[in-house]
């Protein structure tokens, strides 16, 4: 495994989002649940709303804004996953 890998949620020809592969387990996994944490308590506060009227576009942007730090949740978690992984193997 590289060094450095690029966050797959930023698509471009020169990377400039990186995580560190070899960072310690404990400060990747509290990068990820920091993240993934943020964007559940914004969901669940827009779940127990009562009336939640807005247009197509905002939804759009509020979906790609909820995206954005899932997507680098989930790369974080792969590279926990993959460092586990071969510490079993």
């Amino acid at each position: 495994m590289n060094r450095y890998i690029p966050l797959t949620g930023h698509d471009c020809t020169l990377p400039s989002l990186l995580i560190d592969t070899q960072a310690p387990l404990d400060v990747l996994h509290d990068a990820a649940a920091y993240r993934i944490r943020a964007v559940t308590q914004v969901l669940e506060n827009l779940a127990f709303r009562d009336t939640l009227k807005t247009d197509t576009i905002i939804l759009q942007d509020f979906a790609l804004l909820c995206a954005i730090p899932l997507r680098d949740g989930c790369d974080l978690m792969d590279v926990i996953g993959r460092r586990l992984s071969s510490q079993v193997s």
